[in-house]
């Protein structure tokens, strides 16, 4: 079921090269990947910890929960979407990709997600 969405979701979002829905402990439920050499597993594993760390953060100084984190780097640029307080979106856009649009995509994917979680 989630890998179907996965892969709408993804493909709606021109320059996604994977997408994965995450658990709060960093483990991937499902993902979807144009590129076999990107680890999502690691990835995932390594940004929800900075994720849940900043949105603890966040919570203790009032300023309301995280929804998107995003992290550029040369070559990519991960977001992290939270659809729930126990599941995330991670996406991994190459550099042709619209960083605006995949926002705004991930919002959407959020609604289409978090009856199901």
């Amino acid at each position: 079921m989630y890998l179907e969405r996965l892969n709408s979701i993804s493909n709606r979002i021109p320059g996604a090269m994977a997408l994965s829905l995450v658990g709060r402990d960093g483990m991937p439920v499902e993902s979807v990947s144009s590129d076999p050499s990107i680890d999502l597993e690691t990835l995932a594993a390594e940004l929800l910890l900075q994720v849940c760390s900043i949105s603890d953060d966040h919570r203790e100084l009032a300023v309301g929960d995280l929804d998107q984190f995003s992290l550029i780097t040369d070559r990519v640029t991960l977001l992290v979407s939270a659809v729930t307080q126990d599941y995330f979106l991670l996406l991994v856009l190459g550099d042709e990709g619209n960083y605006g649009q995949a926002r705004f995509e991930l919002r959407r994917a959020r609604l289409l997600l978090e009856d199901d979680l």
